[in-house]
Formats: C-alpha cells, sequence, structure tokens
C-alpha cells in the first residue's frame, strides 16, 4: 500500500511540475486516500507522524491547485495540452479522459468525422464503455460524424444501431446524427469539459498481431503523435 501511494504521489509531483495540474490534482486525492490508509495500519507513533505531516502537505498542495483551477475556470482561462509523441504508450481512454469525469457530467456531445471504419467504430464503443464504467452518470451521448459511402454505409448504421441499443439497456440515449461538412474534432461534456484531440479517437495504431501486448489493454497500445486540448467553459451551452 506504501509503495502504491509512492508511486501515484510522485506522478501527481511530475503532472504539477509540468503544469498539468488537472491530472495531478487526481493523483495527489488517490495518493492521500492510500496514504491515509496506510496510517489507519501503522502502529509506530514516529511513522505516523511522518505519515500524518507527509498528508497534511500534500493536502495543502491539492487544496491549493484546486483553488487555481476553479479560478482559471471561472475566469474562462483554462487550457491544458497534451502532446502524445508517435508510439507513446499509456493513453488509454481512461487515462486520457478520467481527470474530467465526475457525478457531475450527465450528457456528451462526440464530433469527430471518422467513426465510420469497423476500427473506428469500435474505438466509439470503447469510449462509450468507459463513460459507463466512470462515476459520471451519462444519460445521454450526441454522435456526430459522417456517412461511409465507400464502405457500404449500412455496416456503419447497424453498427451504430446496435451500440444505441446496448446503451439504452443502461438508460444511456444515443442520438446519432450525420454531416457531409463537418471537419473539426470535439468531444464536449455538459460539465464544462471541451476537449479536442487533434486524430478524434482514432489516435491508437494496430498491434504487430492479435496476440501482441495492446491488442486487449490500451493503455499498452502504441499511439499515433496527436496533440490533445483540453478547455473548461463554464457556461458550456447544450447544442
Amino acid at each position: 500500500m506504501e509503495n502504491s501511494a509512492v508511486i501515484v504521489l510522485k506522478r501527481a509531483v511530475e503532472l504539477d511540475h509540468s503544469s498539468r495540474f488537472q491530472e495531478s490534482l487526481v493523483c495527489y486525492q488517490e495518493g492521500i486516500d492510500l496514504l491515509l490508509q496506510v496510517l489507519k495500519g501503522t502502529k509506530d507513533e514516529t511513522k505516523k507522524g511522518h505519515y500524518r505531516q507527509k498528508i497534511n502537505d500534500y493536502m495543502d498542495r491539492a487544496e491549493h491547485i484546486k483553488r487555481h483551477l476553479e479560478q482559471e475556470k471561472e475566469d474562462g482561462k483554462y487550457h491544458n495540452q497534451i502532446k502524445i509523441a508517435d508510439n507513446a504508450t499509456g493513453f488509454s481512454y481512461e487515462n486520457l479522459f478520467k481527470p474530467y469525469l465526475n457525478e457531475t457530467l450527465t450528457e456528451v456531445w462526440v464530433e469527430d468525422p471518422y467513426i465510420r471504419q469497423v476500427h473506428q467504430l469500435y474505438n466509439f464503443l470503447r469510449f462509450c464503455e468507459m463513460l459507463l464504467k466512470g462515476p459520471c452518470k451519462v444519460k445521454a451521448i450526441h454522435l456526430l460524424t459522417t456517412k461511409d459511402e465507400e464502405n457500404g454505409k449500412n455496416q456503419q448504421i447497424s453498427a451504430l444501431e446496435e451500440i444505441k441499443q446496448s446503451l439504452k439497456n443502461y438508460g444511456i440515449n444515443l442520438e446519432i446524427s450525420f454531416s457531409s461538412s463537418i471537419h473539426d474534432r470535439e468531444i464536449r461534456f455538459n460539465s464544462g469539459w471541451v476537449i479536442k484531440i487533434g486524430r478524434g479517437l482514432d489516435y491508437f495504431k494496430k498491434t504487430q498481431g492479435r496476440f501482441s501486448l495492446g491488442y486487449c489493454d490500451f493503455d499498452l497500445r502504441p499511439c499515433h503523435e496527436t496533440t490533445v486540448d483540453i478547455f473548461h467553459n463554464k457556461h458550456t451551452r447544450k447544442t
């Protein structure tokens, strides 16, 4: 437990120094929770004092970051940029979006022209699964994409309809719209977060084979080079 806390808090400090404050805040909170569990199981008074001091220090830093982020959101100045290098790993949807998922999130808009081919449809399905498992209480997902005229649109439409029916079983409504002029890629949360990924959801590379690492666990899947820009708009409009 202590080793896990050290790893998470070390990551929190690294993110903090890189000005990736929203992500560092999540790591600080997780690390503090782990240290609290360590403290409860410790009988040595000297160690208890050490852990209490560390917890207080990390809590102070986390609270400072939290106030800073809230002010940036209030002023409409929040902007975080993540550069994903070619062949980088560790950027599954769970890792990328985790800092921006909470119980206030109930509605999501996805604008991505490339939810057409089979692997892209699976990407969208994985994104939906992530929303379902997260702490958020998503009730509606709106997808705007382009129709696949080259590979037979029936495959695309039938896949999206299957996803829609599957989500319905979990109380989530999927609204599907098509546009022939859409180009930009953007994901919006009604909690105010706006995530723009240069390649949209399609930033993973193929693995060398079906039994290669990364085929199932996308944290181990190499990525294409892309840039992720995250903004916060306190008054995100529902469109």
